[in-house]
């Protein structure tokens, strides 16, 4: 591997990538980005396309941020963070209009909140601003994939429980079909828990997410 490839992919580099999944995760760890949590998990489907949608905006936006740093008068850097970050979630905002529209209508307003996500510019202002723009793609994927994973995990559970079904499709039945015998009718099938489909489960599936890794991980109980 030449000099140049080690730098890309040094182990610097390559934590970038692995610290939101873990350690440093910008839900479970730094408790950011929660009201998508809430709001966008009822279903698997609006989920992963929120999740591929903040990807794209906080990669780029770390990028153009990042390209531009030392052009950028201090004064007004939130400004100009806020229009980059506006003009890339306009692209997502058109391109689920024209081609997924039935989950344009399920985000709703959320698609045009991603321009106030704190995990967003939180990394505008702590690293974009400060590094490279290889570092800065690095870092923004990581922290948006550790974002995207426990939006996923939320929405699995939520749709899996809620409704019996995950992307749309049944998986565990449904208490609609009955046997008729000569002792009575019976039900079989999965029973909808209505209660998964609120959002305060949202909160509670977060809630285990985070004990179950900070039971594997003691140093985050530490700090």
């Amino acid at each position: 591997m030449s000099e140049e490839n080690e730098a890309l992919f040094s182990k610097k580099n390559i934590k970038l990538l692995t610290d939101p999944l873990n350690d440093n995760n910008p839900i479970t760890v730094q408790v950011l980005g929660i009201c998508s949590a809430l709001a966008i998990t009822v279903q698997l489907k609006p989920a992963i396309v929120m999740a591929v949608a903040v990807v794209f905006v906080l990669v780029f936006s770390n990028l153009a941020v990042s390209l531009l740093r030392n052009l950028i008068p201090n004064r007004i850097r939130i400004i100009v963070q806020l229009v980059i970050v506006a003009f890339l979630v306009i692209i997502v905002d058109q391109v689920l209009k024209a081609y997924a529209f039935d989950v344009s209508k399920q985000l709703s307003v959320f698609v045009g909140l991603i321009i106030t996500n704190c995990i967003i510019m939180g990394r505008l202002e702590a690293f974009a601003l400060g590094n490279k723009p290889w570092a800065s793609i690095l870092d923004g994927f990581g922290n948006s994939a550790g974002y995207a994973v426990i939006l996923v995990i939320v929405a699995f559970f939520r749709e899996l429980l809620g409704s019996g079904k995950l992307y749309g499709y049944e998986i565990l039945g449904h208490k609609a079909k009955t046997i008729a015998e000569s002792t009575g009718v019976y039900y079989y099938g999965y029973e909808n828990n209505g209660f998964m489909l609120l959002s305060p489960m949202a909160l509670i599936v977060v809630g285990i997410v985070i004990w179950v890794q900070r039971s594997k991980n003691r140093t985050l109980i530490e700090d």
